[in-house]
């Protein structure tokens, strides 16, 4: 099925020849220090977001269509961003939250309660008292908050976001050996296709 996939990636750029030649490295992309994954031999994306982000907050949608037909030897990873205090909160409900397997329930609830409704969701006590007006056990997820697990797992964020040398979000790193953001695409649009133009080149 891996095959199958990376197959069909190689055939869209030869009979498009064009995606093959329309972006370039160091102007639509930036190649990086190579960096280890965690996805075998599957092609690992990860997205480096942050919730009170506008621009992660305009660029969801592009990436929830993208997720919905990529190639089944992708394997995506959202990283939550930590450049300031205040965005650990955030961060640790993200993993959380991932822990409880509810993550994908209330991803996009999050954005839409800060960018839409204005909440400001920076404490355990405000992001605690949102989720559980949107079905989210309480005490299980403070009990997941503060739990040792999530503590490595912010960790590993941290560092991945030290070892990438991401300065800012949204920010796409395909197989560890690339990093796509908007000002280097031009537009979100453009994100999501250089994002599958270096899928493909990695399938090969």
């Amino acid at each position: 099925m891996k095959k199958f996939a990376a197959l069909l990636l190689m055939i869209g750029l030869a009979f498009n020849p064009a995606l093959a030649e329309e972006y370039k490295e160091g102007v639509n992309y930036k190649a990086i220090t190579e960096q280890p994954t965690a996805s075998g031999d599957n092609v690992e994306v990860l997205e480096f977001f942050w919730y009170g982000c506008p621009h992660c907050n305009t660029f969801e949608p592009y990436l929830n269509e993208w997720k919905k037909n990529k190639a089944a030897n992708v394997t995506f990873t959202r990283v939550p961003a930590v450049f300031r205090p205040s965005w650990k909160v955030q961060a640790r409900a993200y993993y959380a939250l991932e822990a409880m397997g509810v993550i994908e329930d209330v991803h996009h609830k999050i954005f839409d309660a800060i960018h839409k409704d204005r909440k400001r969701l920076d404490s355990l006590k405000a992001m605690s008292d949102f989720l559980a007006a949107n079905g989210v056990d309480k005490d299980e997820f403070k009990k997941n908050y503060s739990s040792f697990s999530t503590d490595g797992k912010v960790r590993k964020a941290n560092k991945l976001l030290k070892n990438y040398n991401i300065t800012g979000v949204p920010t796409i790193a395909v197989n560890g050996k690339y990093v796509v953001t908007g000002t280097l695409a031009g537009s979100y649009e453009n994100m999501v296709k250089i994002m599958d133009h270096l899928i493909a080149k990695e399938s090969k």
